[in-house]
């Protein structure tokens, strides 16, 4: 029975590689051009990964959820790996953890956090979702970062930590920013959500905060479709992390015996010892995770290709455009081309992105612009620091495109052309 259970999976891999063969093509065709904001980065083999699992009938987070936690930290040096379902969870479960009163020296309600105008809802939401206070900031204009003097300016009596974005894979400025938080004693939390496998001086990004967020979402570097991970070298604050993960019991801890020992009466696999979630990860997830992570160095290695390309093209055309810059010891990872049209240029934002959207090339805002004038955060309490004027000008002027791993040489040119031809019609030369 067992031989023809593995001739039965066998034929099922070689269906889905052969379909995955003559239907997946996704690279640029000059006849019929198209660039989109992103292309799959997954093909048969994580598929054949994810029915695996099915087929097992073993889908809920367990061994390969584990194993791929392990092989994450490990490529970049984390001690700790705990994945989540998606990017946005890992920010809640980074910043629930930070703010439980199970952890040592963490956040406590009415404590203010320093954040960066433009970042994403749910940089801001798990802050004001644990009773903590967003204090927001504006960003460097030439990395689109958030600025390290508008955060020294920014701190107050209740400021406790700094939550930073490394936009669209740009990482900050880290030594200003490290510096600040070791001497105003304020917790750092990375959210790099839009930056898997960046660095800084050669220091993978997550790891000079108490935390680290990246995200799997399925137009990131890489993907688990969705999924996420929180990454932490705090091995206690790792453990309170996997309980509040799955509903404050401690059937994923490490150590097991720090609370069966203390609750022998209690069965361990329904001990509940903190206030808990569903964040769960699948093992298709986690199966998925594991073959995708090995490809995601080529990945990154083709998108600073396309990036250098793209500026060295646009690079004629610096009066009317601002371009994204690499932070000085930064290793950027490019999760996107960001333009912002300069205001003196003779024609709109919107003008160019329907342009190149009629011309079949996606565009779409910068992360959520200003996050300051959405009108979500007039409900929760928050404080502006400044007037915020680079975070609205990329929210009023800027915009991005795809430059994913199948954007060849061909899609750049394409790209370069279309730039020039609405140009030159607007008298740019």
């Amino acid at each position: 029975m067992s031989g023809m259970t593995d001739k039965l999976l066998e034929d099922v891999r070689a269906s889905v590689t052969a379909y995955c063969r003559a239907r997946h093509d996704f690279a640029f065709k000059p006849d019929k051009p198209v660039v989109r904001l992103h292309e799959p980065t997954f093909g048969g083999e994580e598929i054949n990964a994810a029915l695996e699992c099915m087929l097992t009938t073993h889908v809920t987070m367990g061994a390969k959820v584990k194993t791929f936690e392990r092989q994450f930290a490990d490529k970049y040096g984390f001690k700790n790996g705990v994945m989540v379902n998606s990017g946005s969870s890992a920010n809640l479960l980074a910043v629930a953890a930070l703010a439980n009163p199970q952890t040592k020296d963490g956040l406590k309600p009415g404590d203010e956090v320093i954040v960066p105008a433009l970042s994403w809802s749910t940089t801001v939401w798990p802050l004001v979702q644990s009773g903590l206070v967003p204090v927001i900031v504006d960003i460097d204009p030439k990395t689109l970062n958030i600025d390290p003097a508008e955060i020294e300016r920014a701190i107050g009596p209740k400021t406790k930590a700094v939550m930073i974005v490394p936009v669209y894979g740009n990482p900050c400025d880290m030594d200003a920013i490290v510096d600040i938080c070791r001497r105003r004693s304020l917790t750092l939390i990375e959210d790099c959500c839009e930056a898997l496998g960046a660095t800084y001086d050669g220091k993978p990004l997550g790891k000079f905060g108490r935390v680290g967020t990246f995200s799997f979402y399925y137009s990131h570097h890489m993907t688990t479709l969705e999924g996420g991970i929180c990454v932490s070298d705090d091995f206690d604050y790792a453990e309170t992390m996997r309980i509040l993960r799955a509903h404050g019991w401690i059937r994923e801890v490490e150590d097991k015996a720090r609370w069966t020992k203390q609750f022998p009466e209690i069965h361990e696999r329904f001990l509940f010892v903190n206030l808990g979630y569903n964040l769960r990860a699948t093992e298709l997830q986690g199966a998925m995770g594991s073959v995708q992570l090995p490809k995601l160095d080529g990945y990154i290695k083709r998108r600073r290709e396309n990036a250098a390309s793209l500026r060295r093209a646009l690079a004629q055309y610096g009066e009317v455009f601002d371009f994204q810059e690499e932070t000085p010891k930064g290793f950027h990872t490019w999760f996107g081309f960001a333009v912002t049209v300069r205001p003196e240029a003779p024609f709109k934002t919107a003008e160019l992105t329907a342009a190149l959207e009629a011309a079949h090339i996606e565009t779409r805002p910068i992360i959520c612009g200003n996050i300051a004038r959405q009108p979500a955060m007039k409900l929760f309490p928050h404080r502006v620091h400044g007037d915020l004027k680079h975070a609205s000008a990329v929210m009023d002027r800027s915009f991005s495109f795809g430059i994913h791993q199948d954007v060849n040489a061909a899609a750049r040119d394409y790209i370069t052309a279309q730039f020039r031809t609405f140009l030159k019609s607007r008298g740019v030369v």
